[in-house]
């Protein structure tokens, strides 16, 4: 009846990358736990959450999985009739009901279920193009939006529904900064099959691996999305030489800023700056992949800053949260 710890040896203040979107044979995955976890650090993952259709994680199939390295974060994937939800960092055993729709108005009630556990809620692949996989329901309570899921993308890791998602939620932000709380970003492989494990997966600055912490940094933005652990990306702006992450706030007090990105792993790709003016400025990055773009700005022209990189091809490769400037 063993369920994982929460909390993994790790490597103290780190990024830690993690695949939060993961089925299992215990719903209607392909792979089992071992074989989940095993691909997972394959693909260099330091976490993965369970997160099986309508039901908690089985006793004894993932505990013996962690490691001093690697974090299983329990949750479930929230099936509904009117879109799909994860609920991550719930209690073992716990179940969040799945039998509501909007018109019933009982998702504020199933969130605060979530929340009392500790735990955060996502809104998963909001524009997935099948019956209730278009997520109906205000992101209002919501603490994050899946932006980028890889379950229809093994042999091609970007399309319309990931494209559609993306700017739904960069057009909200500038209002949901200005406003508050405003939501991040994540990306998960929705991992059913063979070969999708961390395609996309999401890069997270916790205090330390371990679910609270984890679940902080992704809740606060201290995160960016890779294609793969393949792509690396460092985004920081500083004024007077102090300086903000992702996710972080920078008080300019008028000062010129100073954002600078540097990005590996994406050979001939581009590096997009993204503001609540819209994209701002591209630059390209050389054929080995490896380059950094700078680009200066105050905060009376840009109240955040974001970054998208890209492929030859259109494709995301990464993409991060804003940092804000106030």
């Amino acid at each position: 009846m063993r369920f994982p710890p929460t909390r993994a040896v790790g490597r103290g203040a780190a990024w830690y990358r993690g695949d939060c979107h993961v089925h299992s044979v215990h719903s209607d995955g392909e792979l089992t736990p071992e074989e989940l976890a095993v691909r997972a650090r394959a693909a260099g993952l330091d976490f993965i959450a369970t997160t099986e259709h309508n039901a908690a994680a089985a006793p004894g199939a993932w505990g013996h999985l962690a490691a001093d390295d690697f974090l299983i974060l329990l949750g479930e994937e929230v099936t509904t009739k009117t879109g799909h939800w994860l609920a991550l960092g719930i209690d073992p055993g716990q179940v969040v009901d799945w039998n509501h729709q909007v018109r019933d108005g009982l998702i504020g009630q199933c969130l605060d279920q979530v929340h009392r556990a500790g735990g955060l809620c996502v809104a998963a692949h909001p524009h997935a193009p099948y019956p209730s996989g278009d997520f109906m329901f205000p992101f209002l309570g919501f603490d994050v939006v899946e932006v980028w899921n890889g379950l229809w993308t093994s042999d091609r890791p970007w399309n319309a529904d990931n494209k559609a998602a993306l700017a739904e939620w960069g057009r909200s932000l500038a209002a949901d900064i200005r406003v508050g709380p405003w939501r991040p970003a994540m990306g998960n492989s929705d991992t059913h099959v063979e070969g999708q494990i961390g395609i996309p997966h999401t890069a997270v600055f916790a205090e330390e691996l371990s679910t609270e912490a984890v679940l902080a940094g992704i809740r606060a933005g201290r995160s960016w999305i890779a294609e793969s652990a393949d792509v690396n990306v460092s985004f920081t702006a500083n004024v007077d030489r102090r300086v903000a992450g992702v996710g972080e706030r920078l008080a300019t007090h008028g000062g010129q800023v100073e954002v600078r990105a540097a990005v590996q792993g994406v050979p001939l790709g581009t590096v997009s700056f993204h503001t609540d003016r819209g994209k701002v400025h591209r630059a390209s990055l050389p054929g080995d992949g490896v380059g950094a773009v700078q680009w200066d700005t105050t905060a009376e022209e840009s109240a955040f800053v974001r970054i998208e990189v890209r492929r030859p091809n259109g494709h995301v490769a990464a993409l991060t949260n804003p940092i804000i400037l106030t």
